[in-house]
């Protein structure tokens, strides 16, 4: 139970940076003495600064010798052209006498540094609370595995699956506390994604809003380049400093393209797919490449409709509200839909419905 008590300590220090290390993991260490008294803590605060492990071995000092460390992630053993130096040589050098692990690190060039540790007389105990530490990191894990940011798909929908009135209506369907939650979650993601329909109708600002929270990138798929000039995310016309990608296809019209990056924008072109809209997997991999790592998914319903088809959603985040619009109003999932039962996109509910004021929200995940 001690190890996993520490184990969780560790998890509480990183999700103090959630949000903020991308393309890094959220790492927290532990260092007890000899003795197991608590002396020295730390995390990862952002790329490019002191990771957890060394934070917590300067905390400890000289106390750190023949004691224990405890991180979520072992220590990197890496690898030349990085920003740090790598950790697994400094709890070796600061006598750490055994090393808990909750996971391995999947990138194969920063690995290994709990096994290299346990080769110079380390006592390693890996695995505590594997789980929980896997779920901390899925951004990371989706980034170093497959190459491309973790997916959340939101949706704010009344209970016959509307996200608008027939005229267009859609401010608001849900409450302020669900508002709320979901603009946390824009916080806590590195990119948010609309479609040019979503920026040409709604004119969204797409940013946090709360204090002291973080702008993601604010990202729209738009293959003609449309989106207005007077936009409301372009950096142009916002005090927001998060950066604007406009994610277009290779024949939109250039003339579009220099007003739009004089704007502030940046524009990416990216090859077609059948249906003429960007490729959303050259999409993926060009996030990645900017160290994107997870992204919210805002809609409108093509694009919901579009990430599903895809095979590019991790996780849906469904806002309902208790009320009913009926008639032809615009639901929340649009795309080519499937002609039988069988071929649904299939989900499993991830959590308990949680309350937000008078809506719910309901959490799912591919199977």
């Amino acid at each position: 139970m001690s190890d996993e008590r520490w184990m969780r300590h560790c998890l509480d220090l990183a999700r103090q940076a959630e949000g903020k290390t991308s393309p890094n993991p959220i790492v927290g260490a532990v260092v007890l003495d000899r003795k197991g008294k608590l002396v020295g803590e730390g995390f990862h605060e952002r790329a490019g600064k002191a990771h957890a492990e060394k934070l917590a071995l300067a905390q400890a000092g000289k106390r750190a010798k023949g004691g224990t460390l405890y991180t979520n992630l072992e220590p990197c053993k890496h690898v030349k052209n990085r920003r740090t130096s790598p950790c697994a040589p400094a709890v070796l050098e600061a006598g750490i006498a055994r090393l808990v692990v909750g996971q391995a690190d999947p990138i194969r060039a920063h690995g290994g540094g709990a096994s290299w540790l346990a080769s110079r007389g380390v006592s390693v105990t890996r695995g505590v609370l594997e789980a929980e530490c896997k779920e901390a990191n899925r951004a990371f894990m989706m980034w170093a595995r497959k190459g491309r940011p973790l997916y959340v798909l939101k949706v704010a929908a009344s209970l016959d699956g509307k996200i608008a009135t027939r005229t267009g209506e859609s401010k608001w369907i849900t409450g302020t506390a669900a508002r709320a939650d979901g603009r946390g979650l824009r916080a806590r993601l590195d990119a948010i994604i609309v479609g040019v329909e979503t920026a040409i109708a709604d004119d969204p600002r797409l940013t946090a809003r709360g204090k002291g929270m973080r702008d993601p990138v604010r990202v729209v798929l738009d293959s003609r380049l449309r989106t207005p000039l007077a936009s409301q995310l372009l950096p142009a016309n916002t005090r927001s400093r998060a950066g604007v990608i406009i994610a277009s296809t290779e024949n939109a019209p250039k003339s579009r393209e220099k007003r739009l990056v004089a704007a502030g924008a940046e524009v990416m072109r990216l090859p077609r797919n059948d249906a003429g809209y960007p490729c959303l997997h050259a999409f993926s991999e060009a996030l990645a490449a900017r160290g994107i790592a997870s992204a919210l998914v805002e809609g409108g319903a093509q694009v919901h409709g579009s990430f599903l088809e895809a095979g590019l959603c991790d996780e849906l985040r469904l806002y309902m509200a208790p009320k009913a619009l009926g008639g032809p109003g615009h639901g929340w999932l649009g795309g080519q839909g499937i002609g039988k039962l069988q071929d649904a996109f299939r989900l499993r509910w991830h959590a308990e419905p949680k309350r937000l004021g008078d809506d719910l929200l309901l959490i799912a995940r591919p199977r």
